[in-house]
């Protein structure tokens, strides 16, 4: 790197940003590694001390200090909604067995306790296949849709092949509505009656994927883990966060690849980045298993204290490795709010309610990005595990 491009680089980093003393800082990082494409994660580390007092990254964390034990609400009651019958037929299909939608399972399942509680019973079928199949998905609403019940649910695996098979559905009667991480909406040409789930998956991906560079100071390669091709929750993530490595000039994504949502998929992929790509600074990950898999590589590499992992959701293992520092950020989304409320809405549709009649159109659940500080606390609240 030249002078000139440094002084380049300084001023584009001060135009970008307005925020001259952090990022000249960031800047000074980033020349420290001549040599290198992007800065190491032990580097920058090293030299947290000398950064100006808070940066935003740093403020995100302060702000935050209490978000762990807000990021999922166990303590949830039924609505004032009194249901129009006694007894309650559902179908819930999702993309694939997996941890994520045994927490959205336990949601539903207090829910349903609930309003049995109320002399009101829900009985509902909630299953999926090992492997993610927008065939196997279609198929399974087909099929339910012969059997009698009140309402149909679907955590749309592809658009493109789901949504036409939901309007099939609506034309032939049936209600169906979508929930958990995925929606086809109306935008998507969809006819689906409502939504309940995380409407910002865009926006998590992009406040990770600032998180991360930031961290390593807005300069170097990262790669992108994005999930399953045709997934919305999946594929937005990656919008927002190409779009905001987009932002920085120092920053470029070597690669993209897609791990099916599965742990070995996205470990093998991250071997193979590491191979190819000797320069990576950090990896993004969009779905809940691939930082689990990602952290993995990293770790077998030796690779921890230079590579900063930022990715999706509550696994078990994750969390490990976020209290250990080899993840440094989670965006943990309210799955069990996300089953509690599909059963709500679930009743309302069954009884001929339709959106803006006592439930929106679309029910926003949140997320909460934790870092290290908050991972014991989570894994207490969410596995009960006691850490000294």
């Amino acid at each position: 790197m030249t002078e000139k491009s440094k002084a380049k680089y300084c001023g584009e980093i001060q135009h970008l940003r307005g925020k001259l003393c952090r990022f000249a800082t960031a800047a000074v990082l980033c020349i420290g590694c001549l040599g290198v494409d992007g800065c190491s994660k032990k580097m920058i580390d090293e030299m947290m001390p000398a950064l100006a007092e808070g940066t935003s990254a740093q403020k995100t964390e302060r702000e935050n200090d209490d978000l762990q034990t807000q990021a999922v609400h166990f303590e949830r009651t039924l609505s004032s909604y009194q249901p129009l019958k006694k007894e309650y037929h559902f179908y819930f299909t999702y993309k694939v067995v997996h941890p994520w939608w045994d927490a959205v399972g336990l949601g539903m399942e207090e829910a349903a306790k609930q309003y049995e509680e109320r002399g009101i019973v829900i009985n509902y079928e909630y299953l999926a296949p090992d492997a993610v199949s927008a065939q196997d998905q279609i198929l399974r609403l087909f099929e339910a849709s012969l059997r009698g019940f009140d309402v149909l649910g679907v955590d749309v695996a592809d658009i493109g092949q789901v949504a036409p098979a939901i309007n099939q559905l609506i034309s032939d009667g049936h209600r169906v509505m979508t929930f958990s991480s995925s929606d086809a909406s109306k935008e998507d040409g969809c006819r689906r009656i409502a939504y309940v789930g995380n409407t910002h998956n865009k926006e998590d991906g992009a406040a990770l994927t600032e998180a991360l560079c930031e961290r390593i100071g807005y300069c170097g390669k990262v790669v992108l883990l994005v999930g399953t091709k045709g997934a919305p929750c999946h594929e937005e993530r990656a919008v927002g966060a190409q779009e905001v490595v987009a932002r920085y000039p120092e920053m470029e994504i070597a690669e993209i690849a897609y791990d099916d949502d599965n742990v070995e998929n996205a470990y093998q992929m991250t071997r193979e980045f590491l191979k190819k790509h000797k320069e990576i600074a950090g990896i993004i990950c969009c779905n809940m298993s691939n930082p689990v898999g990602a952290a993995r590589a990293v770790i077998e590499a030796g690779r921890q204290e230079e590579i900063v992992i930022v990715g999706m959701d509550h696994d078990q293992e994750a969390l490990h490795y976020l209290k250990d520092g080899v993840i440094y950020a989670l965006g943990v989304q309210d799955c069990y709010s996300i089953g509690f409320d599909t059963i709500q809405v679930a009743v309302k549709i069954a009884d001929g309610l339709l959106p803006g009649e006592d439930y929106p159109e679309k029910t926003e659940e949140i997320t909460t990005i934790i870092y290290q500080k908050d991972a014991t606390e989570m894994l207490r609240v969410l596995y009960g595990e006691i850490i000294d």
